[in-house]
């Protein structure tokens, strides 16, 4: 890792734990509040804590890249929770002439977060 990747990655740390030091839920309720600051501190602990024995440089590239998506994502809906997202991974199709078609989407970037067995 180089030390502009370890500044970035430790700024990233930072920054969420700033986030939940003043995070506020949507419902304004005290309980609420404290349990999504409480989500993402160990949520982004484990997410480091899996990460930490990363060396390849692009691996990390992505990781940085999920880990900004999320804090916006979660900074522009006001949920720290990941969002359910909701596409096929594969989809066939026959049409008159019997040809088939595949189509393969690419999960999105925030999906492969919470992969167990993720390897970019």
């Amino acid at each position: 890792m180089t030390i502009a990747t370890r500044c970035d990655v430790l700024g990233l740390y930072r920054r969420i734990f700033r986030i939940a030091r003043t995070w506020q839920s949507l419902s304004g309720l005290t309980d609420d509040t404290l349990k999504e600051k409480d989500y993402i501190v160990t949520e982004a602990r484990t997410l480091f804590k899996k990460n930490k024995n990363l060396t390849d440089v692009e691996a990390i590239k992505i990781c940085i890249q999920e880990c900004q998506t999320r804090i916006e994502m979660g900074l522009h809906y006001r949920i720290p929770y990941p969002r359910p997202l909701h596409s096929p991974l594969e989809v066939e199709k026959s049409t008159k002439f019997d040809d088939i078609w595949r189509m393969t989407i690419t999960s999105p970037t925030s999906i492969r977060l919470f992969h167990i067995n993720f390897q970019p």
